[in-house]
């Protein structure tokens, strides 16, 4: 590839640096003692006014196959893309422009004084420019702040106590469980031990083949257990107190010692942590994964290649198969690529389907039952809650329904998990107003879901009476959110 670098001033021969050996590089420059000093520093330079015809058609303008503009001489800049244009139609140019001047103005400019119409194809606004890198640095410097910050933190636990309890919510996704291990991998290199626990279970099948096809090491914690207990310092990734956690009571608070999430801050979080507590929760962010793929990046943590396609995955889950991204998302994407097993990526995104999974999803298809648009739909008692998820998934997908509840009970809890693809409802606001009162509910603007203690549930007098009461209790609270009339 021929470049013709019009130009050899600092601009000029930075790029001709930048390119020298990687592409065929032809320096023009005006004045004789600059235009030694390039060619005696190995560059091939034609020396003269690139603003004339004949300069330019010594340098071979008419078989370059791009054109780079260094002056800011708004009339060397016109009268040079209009000769270049007269004797290569084709060919790209660059040039730096003044930053109030669109390019699409230049070529008008130029089809007013030379009556001929040119086409520039990009332009290069040097204010702008240099605001961009200072920005560039400066969100460099605050992502490098936030790891560092971290870091230091899990430092000063070093120096006191030699082991973290990393918590996830009870059942964890793939989000969740990828960051709880990249944090573990960063709490390691600052020396500390390391255990990653959940109050729930791993029931969907895509996340126990993720689990297992990554070699993920989880730890079953409960209320009150020895395993919650042992360690003197808890870090809560994906999660929150009074959260989807049930596995931390109020005693155990003291010890929570750094949280990152990509959800909204729940009530009164900073009343019950302690006041030197790592709190770094962005709601604005997609995925936590992406979080702490920025740590891993900042602190030059090289992931291994399990790592990376975890946090890969992560990411991929929690933004809707990279459908809403934000800019800390698409930066943790790109880090990630390169590094990624893509063959273990559609295994896990593909896995078989569990005998449990199916039945539970026939039960959600043959007990719905709508209302407009809405699909309620209650599968009975169950053990595999993410089951849930998968039924209401495939639920929204019918023909003429935008929003779905599927609930079932687990144990002494009702779960339910929503989806909505109507633009006018956020299903996790939805939740949380529905069932927060009794239980706890929230979620995203398209995704939600809620837990609710069986309670005063418990005195019905078998199992049918428990889950009608349940069915309509939950149905009446889910439509009144909804601002739905039954019927």
């Amino acid at each position: 590839m021929r470049i013709l670098v019009l130009g050899g001033g600092s601009i000029g021969r930075q790029i001709a640096e930048s390119l020298k050996g990687e592409f065929e590089i032809i320096l023009v420059e005006k004045d004789e003692i600059r235009a030694k000093s390039l060619a005696e520093s190995g560059f091939n330079v034609v020396q003269g006014d690139f603003s004339y015809t004949a300069t330019l058609l010594k340098a071979g303008v008419d078989k370059a196959d791009a054109v780079v503009i260094t002056t800011r001489n708004l009339e060397t800049v016109k009268k040079t893309v209009y000769i270049i244009r007269t004797n290569n139609g084709d060919v790209p140019i660059i040039t730096l422009l003044p930053d109030d001047m669109p390019k699409e103005t230049l070529e008008d400019v130029i089809l007013e004084e030379f009556e001929k119409e040119v086409h520039v194809d990009h332009g290069i606004y040097p204010q702008k420019a240099i605001t961009e890198a200072f920005l560039r640095t400066l969100f460099e410097l605050g992502e490098r702040k936030n790891a560092l910050m971290l870091y230091k933190k899990l430092q000063e636990l070093k120096a006191k106590g030699d082991s973290l309890l990393i918590l996830t919510h009870d059942n964890p996704d793939p989000d969740a469980i990828s960051a709880a291990v990249a944090l573990s991998v960063i709490a390691q290199n600052a020396g500390l031990k390391t255990t990653i626990a959940h109050g729930g279970e791993v029931t969907h099948h895509e996340n126990q083949a993720f689990v297992n096809l990554l070699g993920v090491h989880l730890r079953k914690a409960s209320l009150g257990s020895y395993e919650i207990r042992k360690h003197p310092f808890i870090a809560l990734v994906d999660c929150q107190p009074n959260g989807n956690l049930t596995v931390l009571d109020p005693d155990d608070l003291s010890r929570v010692q750094i949280i990152i999430d990509h959800h909204q801050v729940f009530q009164h979080l900073h009343e019950l942590l302690p006041d030197d507590a790592f709190l770094d929760i962005r709601p604005e962010v997609k995925s936590s994964a992406a979080i702490l793929t920025e740590y891993i990046k900042s602190l030059n943590i090289t992931p291994s290649e399990n790592l990376a396609t975890a946090l890969f995955y992560g990411i991929y889950t929690d933004t809707k198969k990279f459908s809403k991204l934000s800019h800390v998302d698409l930066k943790a994407i790109e880090f990630l690529a390169g590094r990624v097993n893509h063959e273990l990526l559609d295994r896990i995104e593909h896995p078989d389907i569990s005998t449990e999974t199916a039945e539970i999803l026939a039960r959600a298809i043959l007990n719905r039952k709508p209302y407009k648009n809405i699909v309620v739909s209650n599968v009975g008692f169950i053990r595999n809650r993410d089951a849930l998820a998968e039924s209401a998934d495939f639920l929204l997908r019918l023909e003429g329904i935008t929003t779905v509840l599927v609930f079932g009970i687990v144990e002494d809890y009702i779960e339910m998990s929503a989806r909505t693809r109507d633009v006018r409802v956020n299903i996790g606001a939805v939740m949380k107003e529905a069932f927060s009162d009794i239980g706890s509910g929230g979620g995203h603007a398209t995704m939600g879901g809620a837990r609710i203690p069986l309670g005063l549930f418990k005195l019905a007098k078998d199992k049918n009476s428990l889950l009608r009461l349940a069915e309509e209790a939950i149905t009446e609270k889910f439509l009144e959110a909804l601002h739905v009339k039954e019927g």
